[in-house]
């Protein structure tokens, strides 16, 4: 079973703690950031133009952080 890091854990504690509908770019940048370490595959940016990739990977993360740290 995968887990966020302690460091990581935190992050996005503080992350999922201030709910929005719309993601700043450090937010974005951090939301592709940890998916492609913890789901191994190469760092991109999703085009902002179709949110449906980003918010499937905010829905992974969001499973790893229930899986603690």
């Amino acid at each position: 079973m995968v887990k966020f890091s302690k460091e990581d854990f935190e992050i996005w504690s503080d992350f999922r703690s201030n709910p929005k509908t719309t993601l700043s770019t450090i937010e974005y940048e951090l939301i592709c950031k940890l998916h492609s370490e913890y789901y191994k595959h190469r760092f991109y940016k999703p085009c902002t133009c179709s949110p449906k990739t980003i918010k499937g990977w905010i829905k992974d993360l969001n499973i790893l952080w229930d899986n603690g740290n």
